[in-house]
């Protein structure tokens, strides 16, 4: 037993790591028994799996295709945004009470870095940055199940951010004054409905941002709505 979930372990991170790389993009055949030759495995650990990346939306099977990588749907993205929105609040919420001034201090820092690296251009390492800022508050949070349940989140959003990364709006100087005003609600340990209430809107407003980039951009509806504008008035 702990040799087949050891091997289930290797295949599943190496699948989960190419596809979070990009290496195997959407609609990507993954097939098991090319896998299971590769891993110098059974069929069986690869099918298990793949059975755990279909559950958090990395894979799905289509019919007479088997299993592919998930294709981008925009939609996603809103919905598991918005669950972190209230989990990720109500954990901040809760963690609250447990920062000390030297965490205080290293968020204050990590947003500092976030600054730096906006003026540098350098979008990714200020990904990288509000991932660990809103991580480090998290981890000091001492609900077990909500942790979890937000790193499960967090993983259907690294595949969803991966294949809709150029369509979500780049909200650099407000997310960085959110946080600012986050860590000072934080530091004079402000009701917990009201830290709940701004880290939670904190994250809504990446929902709503990318939801008006989605109306303004909508070349095919427009361009159709254009035709047949032109083919009216002539």
């Amino acid at each position: 037993m702990p040799d087949k979930q050891t091997k289930q372990a290797r295949v599943y991170d190496a699948i989960r790591e190419r596809i979070l790389n990009g290496v195997y993009g959407p609609g990507y055949r993954v097939v098991i028994d090319v896998l299971a030759e590769e891993f110098e495995v059974s069929a069986l650990p690869v099918r298990e799996a793949i059975r755990r990346l279909e559950a958090e939306g990395l894979i799905v099977y289509r019919p007479n295709a088997g299993a592919q990588v998930a294709p981008a749907d925009p939609a996603l993205f809103v919905e598991q945004m918005a669950m972190l929105a209230v989990l990720e609040g109500y954990a901040t919420s809760l963690a609250a009470p447990l920062l000390k001034k030297a965490d205080i201090e290293r968020l204050t820092a990590i947003n500092r870095s976030m600054t730096e690296a906006m003026g540098r251009l350098d979008s990714l390492g200020f990904g990288r940055l509000n991932q660990e800022f809103h991580g480090y508050i998290v981890q000091r949070c001492e609900n077990a199940a909500l942790v979890s349940l937000l790193d499960d989140v967090g993983r259907r959003l690294d595949a969803i951010r991966r294949t809709v990364f150029l369509q979500i709006p780049y909200r650099g100087a407000a997310s960085v004054a959110e946080h600012e005003a986050l860590i000072r609600l934080l530091a004079r340990r402000a009701p917990a409905v009201e830290i709940e209430m701004a880290a939670r809107e904190h994250k809504l407003h990446t929902v709503h941002s990318f939801r008006d980039w989605q109306n303004e951009h909508r070349p095919e509806r427009l361009a159709t709505e254009g035709s047949r504008a032109t083919s009216t008035r002539s």
